[in-house]
């Protein structure tokens, strides 16, 4: 569903939620490049551009525009996108939303919190796919695993980050579960190549990088993209513990508890080949560069 696909006098007609995040920024600029007339909507006024158009809202539904679409897109929370598009009357054949692996890794977490997590996640998918199919619209949910390239996720740039602060980042004996790093790039190129294959309606598919690679691997490539390269310490395991209860005790990495400890020793890969056989999903291999990390 390309611009050019189109034979009709007016260009295509896209509504993005979450066009201001890290996904979403690189979705916007694919879907002007493609000559598609866009609708962002954001809680905060932002500047118009040629083919796109800002409105300020959110998914309670305070805002309004003129359909109806080619395209509904979503890059942000799955569940809220999923309560409002239920409850709307928006009038498109295309509906295509982010969600996250973590529908797979956190529904048995022994943290509660992952644990619900997962089982939004879970309810928000089953949500929107109900809703389309009742309407008849196709609907694609993509899942991408551990995100990075815009200098703004929550895991691999703050890795960087604090590692370039310190000089060296540590990391617990046996943290060599391997991963999948996926940059922005290639997620915001799939939910467009999706629209072209009718296979893709009514799935979810993984979307992990081009590698698979030990979480130690994946943080001294981190590493080394910095200048000067800080140092990998690896530790015994109840050394890191040690100090992770401590650095929790003075409010310092609240977001690594002791489920994601455990994680780091397993084995958090995704089968992408569904979505290279659906829709030609091709995704780079991990060589990230002190940008990516918004260094």
């Amino acid at each position: 569903m390309e611009a050019g696909q189109y034979e009709r006098d007016t260009p295509p007609r896209a509504l993005v939620f979450g066009g201001s995040g890290q996904i979403g920024e690189r979705l916007l600029a694919g879907l002007l490049a493609q000559g598609w007339q866009v609708s962002a909507v954001s809680r905060v006024p932002r500047a118009p551009a040629p083919g796109l158009v800002w409105r300020q809202g959110d998914l309670s539904g305070h805002w309004r525009d003129d359909g109806p679409f080619d395209a509904v897109f979503s890059c942000g929370p799955l569940d809220h996108f999923a309560r409002w598009y239920q409850a709307s009357d928006i009038a498109a054949p295309r509906v295509v939303a982010f969600g996250s692996t973590s529908v797979e890794v956190k529904g048995d977490s022994s943290e509660p919190a992952e644990r619900d997590v997962a089982h939004r996640l879970r309810q928000a998918e089953a949500t929107l796919f109900a809703a389309a199919h009742a309407r008849g619209v196709a609907a694609t949910v993509l899942r991408p695993t551990l995100v990075y390239g815009a200098g703004r996720d929550a895991t691999l740039t703050a890795i960087a980050r604090l590692a370039r602060r310190a000089g060296l980042f540590v990391l617990p004996a046996g943290a060599d579960g391997l991963r999948q790093p996926v940059h922005v790039q290639d997620l915001a190129d799939a939910a467009l190549q999706v629209l072209r294959h009718p296979a893709t309606a009514g799935r979810a598919y993984a979307l992990g990088g081009g590698e698979r690679l030990g979480y130690a691997e994946m943080v001294r490539r981190v590493l080394a993209s910095l200048q000067p390269p800080p140092r990998l310490l690896r530790v015994p395991a109840p050394l890191f513990r040690g100090a992770l209860a401590a650095a929790h005790g003075i409010g310092r990495l609240r977001g690594m508890n002791t489920a994601a400890l455990a994680r780091m020793r397993e084995p958090l890969v995704f089968d992408i080949a569904p979505a290279q056989r659906d829709f030609g999903y091709a995704p780079r291999p991990f060589n990230p560069t002190r940008d990516m990390f918004g260094l």
